[in-house]
C-alpha cells in the first residue's frame, strides 16, 4: 500500500508541474524572487482567478515587464506605425500574390467573415488579413473571448494602478516585424489562404490550444504547436525560430539585469515558456531554480 501511494504521490506531482501557468524564478544570487506567468490571448480574464499563486506573485513583485508596454499600442505614434506595417509597398497588390482560384477561396472568407469586398483589400499584407480573420473567427467560436480584455494589459494595468513600473522586453517594432514582415509577401499569402480553404481545421486547432490552456496545460500546449500535416502550410526552417526561439533568447539576455533591479512578474505568451528552447529551460541554464507555483 505504502509504495502504491508513492506512485500515486509521484504521478500527482509529475501532473502538476505540466500543468501550470506561474513559475517562480529564485536562486542566481536573488534577494527576493520573480515570476513569469504565460498568458493566451483568447481566454476570457476570469481564466486569472484559478492561477495559483497569483496572489502573492503579484503582492511580491514591484514592476510587471510584459513582451511590449500595452499602453504604448494605444498611442498615435502606434498607429502610424502600424499602417506603414501593415500595407503592401510598391506596384504590388493582394491578388496579383494569389491564382484566380485562391483569390476567389480568400475572397469568400474576407466577404463571410470581415464583412468587406476582397477588391478594398489590395495593398494589405497577407499577414495583416490573417490576423484579423483569426480575430473574428475566435469571436464566432470561442465563448468568452473579447479582444478588449487581454491578460497582457490587465497585468500592466493593474501595475499602473498600483504605482509599479510597467516596461517591455522587446519593442512593438520588433514584434511588428516578427508579425509582418519576417516572412515574403508570398509565403504570407500562402498560408492566408491555408486558413481561408481549411476553416474548420483552424478552429478545430485553436479551441483545442485554447482548452489546453485554460487546463494550464504547457505540455499540451507545445505538442499542439508542434502538429504537422506534411504540406507548405507547415512552418517553413526558421518561422518558428523567428517566432519564439529567437525572441526567447533574447529576452534571457535582459532578464537578470530587470530581476536584479527589482523582483518583477513577467507576463509574457504562453507558447514562449515550454520546451527546449523555452524561457523556463533557457533560466534554469542560466542558474535560476524554477518552480510552479502551487
Amino acid at each position: 500500500m505504502k509504495k502504491i501511494l508513492s506512485i500515486l504521490l509521484f504521478i500527482s506531482i509529475a501532473l502538476n508541474s505540466n500543468a501550470q501557468l506561474l513559475w517562480k524564478i529564485s536562486g542566481n544570487g536573488q534577494e527576493k524572487p520573480s515570476y513569469i506567468l504565460g498568458t493566451h490571448h483568447l481566454v476570457p480574464l476570469s481564466i486569472k482567478d484559478s492561477i495559483a499563486g497569483l496572489p502573492q506573485a503579484i503582492d511580491g513583485t514591484a514592476q510587471v515587464y510584459g513582451e511590449v508596454v500595452m499602453s504604448e499600442a494605444a498611442s498615435p505614434e502606434f498607429m502610424q506605425l502600424m499602417q506603414k506595417n501593415m500595407m503592401i509597398a510598391g506596384d504590388t497588390t493582394l491578388q496579383a500574390l494569389f491564382t484566380p482560384e485562391q483569390y476567389d477561396v480568400v475572397g469568400k472568407v474576407v466577404k463571410e467573415n470581415l464583412m468587406a469586398d476582397i477588391a478594398m483589400l489590395g495593398k494589405y499584407k497577407p499577414a495583416f488579413i490573417t490576423q484579423q480573420l483569426t480575430v473574428i473567427l475566435c469571436m464566432k467560436h470561442l465563448g468568452g473571448f473579447n479582444p478588449q480584455e487581454q491578460l497582457d494589459t490587465y497585468f500592466q494595468q493593474q501595475a499602473i494602478q498600483s504605482g509599479k513600473k510597467v516596461g517591455g522586453l522587446e519593442s512593438i517594432q520588433s514584434q511588428l516585424d516578427v508579425l509582418l514582415n519576417s516572412q515574403t509577401l508570398q509565403r504570407q499569402a500562402n498560408l492566408l489562404y491555408c486558413l481561408a480553404n481549411d476553416i474548420e481545421k483552424t478552429i478545430d486547432q485553436t479551441k483545442r490550444l485554447n482548452e489546453a490552456y485554460k487546463a494550464q496545460n504547457l505540455d499540451e500546449m507545445l505538442k499542439l504547436m508542434e502538429e504537422r500535416d506534411g504540406n507548405s502550410c507547415d512552418p517553413m526552417p526558421g518561422e518558428m525560430e523567428a517566432l519564439l526561439d529567437n525572441r526567447n533568447k533574447a529576452w534571457i539576455e535582459k532578464m537578470p539585469a530587470i530581476m536584479k533591479d527589482a523582483p518583477t512578474l513577467f507576463v509574457v505568451g504562453a507558447g514562449h515558456l515550454p520546451g527546449s528552447n523555452g524561457v523556463l529551460k533557457l533560466l534554469k541554464q542560466q542558474g535560476y531554480t524554477v518552480e510552479p507555483m502551487k
